[in-house]
């Protein structure tokens, strides 16, 4: 695994939750130390399925780097840029779309899956840009080299759908561009506070990075707890109580065992249970909140490291781009 090229990032269409956070940002962190990594601030994409909304993505490219950055994702270590200022993912985009099918796009999973979420927006007329997002992304993995791509199950089919691509360009131009591999990540999902196996942006369920202390407690408030506890001396089901989910994940291996054992014996209230899990997220998150204040207050430097960090992209994309139209015979008067 010596010398590879992670590629990694999210779509600005809001800021980042604990659920990206342990799903993925806790690994790029990890990652950042070990592999040339690439974080991309996907803006084209998130227009795929906000094309009526520009404003939105631009607010929220800058709400995802300072999430990252609070996160601890070092510039000096990883490369963040912005997608829609590397030209030549969107010409990789155009060379690429010419060997996949419509019928094989319309076939991938995760490509299913998400058009039917997005049934409101585009009733039965799905746009090619959405159709086409992993013809897209595809350009994004190859345009930076990269061969590792951290991702959950749910994206494998679209890094099956690179890989298919590239043997499809290498087949036909020679051996050009390098097969990446899927980095399957160990984390899970986290489940909203309100119980769905997903804690979305959209479902207005989620704690995020960048909440304040009474946003969080007010949002621990509302978790959803046992339906059949009606008072404090009832014996608890943990099992089906969001308190105790999140609870597993912030606060310490005994006093969770602890948490378990007074809810399932009627020892616990759940407004003191409630209150005890939002004081330890409050106080796991600070660090985050604190370093993201510093970026807050010190603009230019964000600036800085995006312009700096798409400078040293572009770079890298330029020289894949030489290389495939060397391959594909559009090298004129190069």
């Amino acid at each position: 695994m010596e010398n590879k090229v992670i590629l990694t990032g999210d779509r600005p269409t809001g800021r980042l939750h604990i659920g990206h956070y342990f799903g993925s940002l806790i690994n790029r962190v990890k990652l950042q130390n070990e592999y040339e990594t690439y974080v991309e601030i996907a803006d084209v994409q998130a227009l795929t399925d906000n094309f009526n909304n520009p404003e939105k993505v631009r607010k929220n490219v800058r709400q995802v780097v300072l999430d990252y950055l609070s996160v601890g994702i070092d510039p000096s270590k990883a490369t963040i840029f912005i997608q829609s200022l590397i030209p030549e993912i969107a010409e990789l985009t155009v060379f690429y779309s010419n060997l996949v099918t419509i019928a094989r796009l319309e076939r991938n999973p995760t490509v299913k899956t998400e058009i039917a979420q997005k049934k409101e927006l585009f009733g039965e007329s799905v746009t090619y840009g959405f159709l086409g997002y992993p013809v897209s992304q595809a350009a994004d993995i190859t345009a930076f080299g990269a061969s590792l791509i951290p991702v959950g199950e749910d994206q494998l089919p679209l890094i099956e759908q690179c890989r298919e691509i590239v043997r499809k360009f290498n087949n036909i131009y020679g051996d050009v561009l390098i097969e990446p591999e899927a980095f399957l990540s160990s984390s899970k999902r986290v489940k909203g506070l309100d119980g769905n196996d997903k804690m979305g942006k959209s479902l207005g369920n989620a704690i995020y990075l960048s909440d304040s202390e009474e946003e969080i407690t007010k949002k621990v408030m509302s978790a959803v707890t046992d339906p059949n506890r009606i008072t404090k001396d009832t014996k608890g089901n943990p099992e089906v109580c969001m308190v105790a989910y999140y609870h597993n994940l912030f606060t310490g291996k005994d006093e969770y065992e602890k948490v378990l054992e007074e809810c399932r014996n009627g020892e616990r209230g759940c407004v003191a249970c409630k209150k005890e899990l939002s004081s330890n997220i409050i106080e796991f998150l600070r660090p985050m909140r604190e370093k993201r204040r510093y970026y807050e207050e010190r603009p230019e430097e964000v600036d800085r490291i995006l312009i700096e960090g798409t400078e040293k992209a572009r770079i890298k994309a330029k020289e894949t781009m030489q290389k495939v139209k060397k391959a594909m015979k559009l090298d004129y008067y190069l």
